[in-house]
């Protein structure tokens, strides 16, 4: 009964567009007073006490982070970098693409802001090279992915923080899988290129080009190591290196590239304050709601059931999968991931999936959800940017939407890929 009337008033409240935030708190509401003795001030004292978080604060910082250096004048010279590296081989402008999004996932934390700030220089460059206009923004919408894969990533900070599992593992098993998206992506650039007779952007660099380029880009992937390695070393926390990005960030840009002023500054402490504060919002309630879910024991009642109709922990990660993949057509990646972690995480612990290995699972998922329609938020960054349809873009993005599901099912059936540099750094 309370399971039924959750997810019905969930889906209901979702359905009018109620915002996520007021649809946890209101569903929580509505059960702990109609079919409980759960005293309604948890609701409140829950929401609140969940927001006393010391790790919370690296939502704020890592965005800001993010912000400053997309409007740091990075995004540009990782570009630069990315062409050196692979522009010459055949779809090697589609390939740059990938490459500078991977290297601007390790900075950015966020998948839309990872095809703003890459795809404004590539859709268009592409588009000028002969490339058709939907397989650009599809393959710039595609790598955007990655920004939420390799750490730093957002939505890894709040399933740890939701999961209560620990953020700079997280982060870790994240790098494997990145990459291995990448490269998946970049081979349907290469068959795309053949097929299309796409030329390459570039002739073979010399070594002295490659060079300067890294010169100039230097900075930029310092950061990764700054954050993993500080991290990794004991140096400090995930919050701190949340800090401690925001810091060099400014520096960066203002004193070194000299792109940064006052203005782009204040800019990006108000979006990452919009931002932050809708975050906050949602958290909080996802607090009561994981209690009161918790209490109801509705995750140990979903487990019973689905261990009815198998008992194979890959079976069960497989319809959790597609489970996932449907909702992320429609549910933002954020919202999904404070809304399912307490009702997945007891059931896959229960068949023996690790924590770190599920926070990955489920955020591949729902980074698909990104390039799914019909709510796909980078399908829309990249039809603003490029001027294509939404429909057409979503037909182009077929191919590389395949290869990131079949990446997904590696993870989830090969852990290693994952977990094993973890293992093999501790």
């Amino acid at each position: 009964m309370e399971a039924l009337l959750l997810f019905s008033t969930l889906i209901f409240l979702i359905a009018i567009s109620v915002p996520i935030g007021i649809t946890l708190g209101l569903s929580t509401l509505i059960c702990i007073a109609f079919t409980s003795n759960i005293p309604l001030t948890i609701l409140a004292q829950k929401s609140v006490t969940g927001l006393d978080s010391f790790p919370l604060l690296a939502i704020p910082f890592f965005i800001l982070a993010g912000a400053l250096m997309c409007n740091g004048g990075i995004s540009r010279r990782l570009v630069n970098l990315a062409e050196s590296l692979v522009g010459f081989i055949t779809g090697g402008l589609a390939m740059v693409t990938v490459l500078a999004c991977m290297f601007f996932a390790a900075i950015s934390g966020s998948g839309p802001a990872t095809v703003s700030a890459i795809g404004s220089f590539m859709i268009p460059s592409m588009k000028e090279r002969g490339y058709h206009g939907d397989f650009a923004a599809a393959i710039t919408a595609a790598s955007g992915t990655i920004g939420v894969i390799i750490p730093p990533s957002i939505p890894f900070v709040i399933y740890c923080i939701v999961a209560q599992t620990s953020i700079g593992d997280l982060f870790i098993a994240g790098v494997v899988p990145g990459v291995i998206i990448g490269l998946a992506l970049m081979l349907v650039c290469y068959l795309t290129a053949r097929k299309r007779h796409y030329l390459s952007s570039t002739e073979r660099p010399s070594f002295k080009a490659v060079r300067n380029a890294f010169r100039e880009a230097v900075w930029a992937l310092v950061v990764p190591v700054i954050i993993l390695g500080g991290i990794y070393g004991g140096i400090f926390t995930p919050t701190e290196a949340a800090v401690v990005a925001v810091v060099y960030s400014i520096v960066i840009g203002k004193f070194v590239y000299r792109e940064l002023d006052f203005k782009t500054l204040y800019e990006c402490l108000r979006m990452t304050g919009l931002i932050n504060g809708a975050t906050e919002f949602m958290i909080g309630f996802s607090m009561a709601f994981a209690s009161y879910l918790t209490l109801a024991q509705i995750p140990a009642h979903i487990g019973a059931w689905l261990r009815g109709y198998s008992s194979s922990p890959a079976v069960i990660l497989m319809f959790i999968n597609v489970f996932l993949l449907i909702l992320g057509c429609f549910v933002d990646n954020i919202a999904a991931v404070i809304i399912l972690t307490p009702i997945l995480l007891p059931v896959v612990k229960a068949i023996g999936v690790d924590p770190v290995h599920f926070g990955l699972i489920i955020t591949v998922n729902l980074a698909c959800g990104f390039v799914s329609p019909p709510y796909g938020i980078n399908l829309f960054v990249a039809s603003a940017i490029s001027g294509e349809s939404i429909e057409n873009i979503s037909v182009a993005i077929i191919p590389s939407f395949i290869a990131m599901v079949a990446c997904l099912l590696l993870f989830t059936w090969f852990p290693s890929l994952s977990l094993g540099l973890l293992h093999l750094l501790r």
